[in-house]
């Protein structure tokens, strides 16, 4: 089995909301099985995670999507990720089946909080919802709409479009949140 490690959170990342209830998943992969596949769980935190039952106390996220390759060259999380697992590739010189591809898991938090909702102020990626402060001219980073978090909302992403010229004439801002539509519209709040 390969290792994961949570990643340092970049600037303009985006999230989105899912269903309370989570399905049922298979108790361990099997031998030669992919680490961490979509629907399998995880336990541990901090730096370190190892895959578990999902019905285990130690379960504390459930994966919501599973690629190989760079994050940076790979696709978008689901929306409704709370935070991405990056996955070292593990060479045993055997066979294939027992090695693991470097790679990434999209994880979602079992229990609250779910920094990957619109709003809350975490989470790898910014979706239509999300508030974001300006930290230095050109950048700027998410933050918790309610102004719980230590920087105060300055804008909020009213829509996610594919190119500027689709943003409502209202937009004061455009933010780069990636995917299919990479633009996000946002209004200023202050």
């Amino acid at each position: 089995m390969a290792g994961c490690q949570a990643p340092v959170r970049a600037a303009g990342d985006d999230r989105r909301p899912v269903a309370a209830s989570v399905p049922p998943s298979p108790a361990l992969p099997e031998p030669g099985a992919t680490f961490l596949a979509r629907s399998a769980c995880a336990g541990g935190g901090g730096a370190s995670f190892t895959e578990v039952s999902c019905a285990s106390e130690r379960a504390v996220a459930r994966v919501l999507a599973r690629y190989n390759g760079p994050r940076d060259d790979g696709p978008r999380c689901p929306a409704a990720t709370d935070f991405v697992l990056h996955i070292t590739a593990v060479d045993r010189g055997t066979s294939e089946e027992d090695s693991a591809p470097e790679g990434y898991a999209c994880m979602r938090n079992l229990q609250e909080p779910h920094p990957g909702d619109p709003g809350r102020g975490g989470g790898p990626l910014t979706v239509t919802g999300d508030c974001v402060y300006a930290e230095r001219r050109g950048v700027v980073k998410e933050t918790a709409c309610d102004g719980s978090g230590p920087h105060a909302p300055e804008y909020r992403v009213t829509r996610e479009v594919g190119a500027r010229a689709d943003c409502p004439a209202s937009t004061d801002l455009y933010v780069h949140v990636g995917g299919g539509t990479p633009i996000g519209c946002a209004r200023r709040l202050v």
